[in-house]
């Protein structure tokens, strides 16, 4: 496995455990609205490092286990990083947009992270098969528009304890740096390049109509 994979597993593991068992040292670095707006800024990266419970920390490790060798194997560890870290902000700057009135909002996990490598190796490879709910066999790229239309819906519904938006930021933070590293692609992988984009058109022409 790629070292700069192992650390950032490792990172996610130790620093998880340590909000498992110390609720100050959780809390300090939680993505919490009001202590981010008040500048508290590191949280918008140390958030991306906690987790709720072991299933939770699990199923995020690994699905970057599975995804992460794509990115790396095409892109190299340096753009691995940029894609891990700048989907943490992406998730975080696109969760500020949507509750940035809610100063009690709540928010941890690398969700947003894994979220975006995942989408970045969709763009990679977006002939490649994965499996809903681990069993129905579906192409990545469809997977990828559903998923994001289905956060869309989280965020309208606000029915669950998910972040849906830093899932979707996540996501587009993946997307966007992908191509912007590997321009190319808009040519080579033009209609999944465009397909993937619906999601993100609608989102924004949803929150201009104030339907968000």
């Amino acid at each position: 496995m790629n070292s700069i994979l192992i650390a950032i597993i490792i990172a996610n593991i130790l620093m998880s455990y340590k909000g498992f068992n110390d609720d100050h040292f959780f809390r300090k670095y939680e993505f919490h609205m009001g202590r981010v707006r008040s500048g508290q800024k590191i949280r918008i990266i140390s958030s991306a490092f906690l987790h709720a419970d072991l299933s939770h920390l699990a199923f995020n490790m690994i699905t970057l286990y599975f995804f992460a060798p794509v990115v790396i194997g095409y892109m190299g560890d340096l753009s691995f990083i940029l894609i891990y870290f700048g989907s943490i902000i992406f998730g975080s700057l696109l969760t500020i947009y949507f509750h940035k009135r809610n100063h009690s909002y709540r928010a941890i996990g690398a969700s947003g992270a894994v979220t975006g490598v995942l989408y970045s190796a969709i763009l990679l490879q977006p002939d490649m098969m994965l499996g809903l709910f681990f069993i129905v066999p579906i192409p990545a790229y469809l997977f990828g528009i559903f998923y994001l239309l289905y956060s869309i819906y989280g965020m309208k519904a606000k029915n669950d304890n998910i972040g849906h938006t830093a899932h979707f930021g996540g996501a587009m933070g993946g997307y966007l740096i992908t191509l912007l590293i590997m321009p190319h692609l808009l040519f080579d992988h033009a209609l999944m390049v465009a397909l993937l984009t619906i999601p993100i058109v609608v989102l924004f022409g949803m929150a201009k109509m104030k339907k968000l």
